[in-house]
């Protein structure tokens, strides 16, 4: 090992060993009923269970925590100690199997402040941060990164897709103290930016110049018509013309129907409009850019990405088609430790979980042929002395033959 890999693997292993776990969750039996509390808020609140679904990695791995109930809202939490992200990296990383198909319905986590009362939570409740898949439709297929900043809740400018299939995927978010995020899907990096640019926590740094108006000689036309260009002669031709084919009906009466015309049809010489041939303007100065001026309302925060007071995580969600299956959660301050445990839990996973839905599949393929086959045999037993047309002899024996006229 060279010096360079070994001091890389330090690197990493003291990265590793001096991160901070805030909360670690992966539903290995259902002991977990006793660190999770549904809220009471409302009486008709989904139901979770422990399950691994209908295909899976790992029997007892991939436990998780999966809605059980049709067309209802979810809203389930856990405590953890308080803690305050100041000065560090927060990672929040789970992962989702919507093994149903969803259709609509949410995959997402939510981090609360400490004090907030678990049997009360419901989609009002106040939050500091929501992240996940989010589903309905064919148009919505979205990971929501949602930051509540001086009591309103700021979702991002980005279009982050998220997964679709019926697979157990794996979400990251990465929130840095330099006010800089990340979000990663299954390992790898989707979105990443400023939280300044890509939420609207404030007003914009730079605005354009109120005073300034573009120039009235500024030509912008980057094409114009070629004064040398002229219309033919014989382009002027009508649309439509009388269908020389017609011919006045033999009892059309003009007094009583009036003068014949005619009907109209599209004249094949017609050329359309003309236009004069495009060539490169001389005078064409580009686009005009409005200068921009700095914002005298803008106030810079460097804490855009701080939470003092984080202490609880939870699914608040409403899902149409329940299987949805929760596993894998951590939030940690270590971005190498939350792709260490990825590794360690949906990564030893997810090629055998894909197998054995592809098994799965190919028996119900089979299934499916050997039932249609089936139906097939059924159907012409039916048909008397296997009759493909399915005639029966008494509508045989009242046809005429040739040989009986």
């Amino acid at each position: 090992m060279n010096r360079l890999s070994y001091s890389l693997l330090i690197l990493a292993i003291v990265a590793t060993v001096y991160s901070t776990d805030y909360f670690v969750e992966k539903f290995e039996d259902e002991s977990y009923k006793s660190r999770w509390v549904k809220s009471a808020a409302k009486s008709d609140l989904g139901d979770f269970k422990l399950s691994h679904g209908k295909f899976y990695g790992d029997a007892k791995k991939d436990l998780g925590l999966q809605t059980s109930e049709d067309a209802r809202f979810y809203a389930i939490s856990s405590k953890f100690d308080e803690f305050s992200n100041e000065g560090k990296t927060l990672v929040i990383q789970f992962t989702v199997k919507h093994e149903q198909k969803i259709d609509c319905g949410g995959g997402y986590v939510k981090v609360y402040p400490s004090d907030t009362n678990q049997n009360e939570i419901t989609g009002d409740s106040p939050y500091h941060i929501m992240f996940g898949p989010d589903i309905c439709g064919y148009d919505k297929k979205k990971v929501h990164v949602i930051f509540t900043y001086k009591g309103k809740n700021l979702l991002t400018k980005k279009d982050i897709k998220c997964k679709d299939d019926e697979f157990t995927h794996l979400y990251t978010l990465i929130l840095n103290s330099d006010n800089t995020y990340e979000v990663r899907v299954d390992g790898e990096k989707v979105e990443s930016g400023k939280l300044e640019e890509d939420w609207d926590f404030t007003v914009p740094r730079r605005i354009p110049d109120p005073n300034a108006k573009k120039p009235s000689d500024w030509v912008d036309e980057e094409k114009i018509d070629d004064p040398t260009d002229t219309k033919p002669e014989d382009w002027e031709k009508p649309e439509h013309i009388p269908d020389p084919e017609a011919k006045k009906p033999e009892d059309w009466d003009d007094e009583i129907d009036g003068t014949w015309e005619p009907p109209m049809i599209d004249n094949p010489e017609f050329k359309g409009v003309w236009k004069a041939r495009q060539i490169d303007n001389s005078a064409y100065k580009g686009p005009w850019v409005h200068p921009e001026i700095d914002n005298p309302d803008y106030v810079e925060d460097k804490d855009l990405y701080l939470y003092k007071d984080l202490g609880i995580i939870g699914f608040d969600l409403w899902q149409v088609k329940s299987g949805t299956i929760f596993d894998n959660i951590i939030i940690t301050d270590s971005v190498k430790r939350a792709e260490d445990f990825g590794n360690e839990t949906w990564g030893k996973t997810k090629v055998a979980e894909k197998k054995m839905k592809d098994e799965q599949d190919e028996v119900e393929r089979k299934k499916e042929e050997e039932d249609r086959k089936k139906r097939e045999a059924e159907e012409k037993a039916k048909k008397p002395n296997g009759d493909e047309d399915g005639e029966s002899d008494s509508e045989k024996s009242t046809h005429v033959h040739d040989d009986e006229l």
